[in-house]
């Protein structure tokens, strides 16, 4: 019986449900059997000023799971469309529900969703549910990119509903708790344009504004200035994931955020050896969105973007089209910029000059023939005794590690701030993919040791005085490549 109330935790405003019906469906959460809870993000409550207690395990399982009064909530699935895997078509919120928008001490807003809770009218025969492993995962991928500074979406619960789901074979229900900036996509732009109604259109632009771009609010090109904040925001996050190995997995318009940050994690994974070519999903059989493909499909991405706002920027097609290719044109350089940069300080290379470019090709060239660990030969190359792995022994090695300590020391080197800029950019731990593999399969058995300890390491990714050495191992090799799944 849903007794309890949300009103005492959450301070909850849903300005979504403002913008036109078209945008939403208003449903109430249905109850689950038996919620019992998995684990609960204390320190992100804590940090929204959420007021739950944490310690009371049984209220958490029923405010998690919706078996609480929500009579007076207005809980609602978004609806938004989006390019999958280049073909565009009407999606929406096939399984989650908005709680609300919760306001936190300073008036920050923040979305609070439920993934799993359940069929939707968006949910294309779907069950709506989602499986225990899934959410798992994407509270320990998300959690983990939160603390590599990534921006991200955030899990504030995991919980078991009681229920069976079924995808290959018969599974524990689930439903993960989900925090975000918002969860506006390029794909609920898409869904508006497909209106073929301005004055919808409009009101998106103008509520993303007010969310997200308020600073620009006064700006005489306000659309082209938020097209062009839009488009760092996302060369940012794609340099990030480039940074640490992260592969997403499934790039499409839907998975792309106004806010900018890290959204959706299904088939997603950390490479281990260096090959631009590594994709781990299930359904990307053609590798659209492998690991070297990510800035490409990120400029794709943006000028789907770009095309739903050629309305609003003029009412002239063509002088539309024009500015918005100005800035669509301008990705590839200004990615580049930001991706030498990056490598610049993974190399711990404190100023810039014409050759570093060719140093740092060099080195992933060395690191893709010789399958070195794309993790670990960064972190090897801040501890020199570490050089004298086999693997190093090469004259190819040899002669571009003369090459780049020439270089380093060539300038402005300052050995503290070159080894500060490695170790701020380097993730000594990231979430090993055989690791994730042995907590979720212990979490399925009610284990759940090996996950918590595994958060807790997550939680200092670049701390060299970490003594884990069982962290820092690649993949047990095995005759199968490694493949995740997107839980639906």
């Amino acid at each position: 019986m849903k007794l309890i109330t949300m009103n005492s935790y959450f301070n909850f405003e849903n300005t979504y449900t403002y913008l036109p019906k078209c945008f939403f469906t208003l449903q109430d959460i249905e109850e689950v059997p038996s919620p019992d809870l998995v684990i609960f993000n204390d320190k992100l409550a804590k940090s929204l000023d959420i007021n739950i207690p944490s310690n009371d395990k049984k209220e958490l399982a029923k405010i998690f799971s919706g078996n609480f009064n929500n009579k007076n909530m207005n809980t609602f699935a978004q609806a938004y469309a989006g390019h999958q895997f280049g073909h565009f078509t009407n999606l929406g919120d096939g399984r989650a529900l908005m709680l609300g928008e919760h306001l936190n001490k300073c008036g920050k807003r923040f979305d609070v969703q439920m993934k799993g809770s359940g069929v939707t009218p968006y949910s294309r025969q779907g069950d709506g549910k989602a499986a225990l492993g899934p959410m798992l995962r994407e509270y320990i991928i998300s959690e983990a990119i939160h603390y590599l500074n990534i921006p991200t979406t955030r899990s504030l619960s995991v919980i078991k509903t009681g229920e069976d789901v079924f995808r290959e074979k018969k599974l524990k229900g689930s439903i993960l708790t989900r925090i975000a900036s918002s969860h506006i996509r390029v794909g609920t732009f898409q869904y508006a344009a497909a209106q073929q109604d301005i004055k919808i259109l409009k009101s998106l632009f103008d509520y993303t504004v007010d969310r997200h771009y308020s600073e620009l609010k006064n700006s005489n090109e306000i659309l082209m200035e938020v097209l062009k904040e839009f488009s760092l925001k996302q060369i940012n996050l794609i340099t990030h994931w480039m940074r640490v190995g992260f592969i997403h997995g499934v790039m499409n318009t839907d998975n792309m955020t106004l806010s900018g940050e890290t959204i959706d994690y299904g088939p997603c994974a950390f490479m281990n050896s260096y090959d631009p070519n590594t994709k781990f999903s299930s359904i990307d059989h053609m590798g659209r969105y492998c690991y070297k493909n990510q800035p490409i499909i990120a400029q794709w991405n943006i000028a789907r973007f770009a095309e739903t706002l050629l309305p609003l920027i003029s009412s002239d097609l063509d002088e539309a089209i024009k500015k918005a290719e100005d800035v669509i044109k301008s990705i590839p350089e200004t990615y580049k910029t930001c991706w030498l940069n990056m490598m610049r300080k993974k190399l711990g290379l404190v100023d810039k000059d014409n050759e570093d470019e060719n140093i740092i090709n060099s080195l992933l060239s060395w690191m893709e023939k010789n399958n070195a660990d794309f993790t670990n030969t960064f972190i090897d190359l801040m501890n020199e005794e570490n050089l004298d792995q086999s693997i190093y022994k090469s004259n190819d090695f040899k002669n571009w590690l003369e090459i780049y300590k020439k270089r380093k020391l060539s300038k402005n080197f300052s050995k503290s701030k070159s080894l500060k800029l490695m170790q701020e950019n380097n993730p000594v731990i990231i979430p090993r993919n055989h690791i994730v593999e042995n907590v979720l399969s212990s979490a399925d058995e009610g284990d759940l040791k090996p996950l918590n300890k595994f958060l807790k390491i997550l939680e200092n990714p670049y701390d060299n005085n970490l003594k884990i050495s069982n962290y820092y191992k690649t993949d047990i090799k095995s005759g199968e490549p490694y493949m995740t799944f997107c839980g639906t």
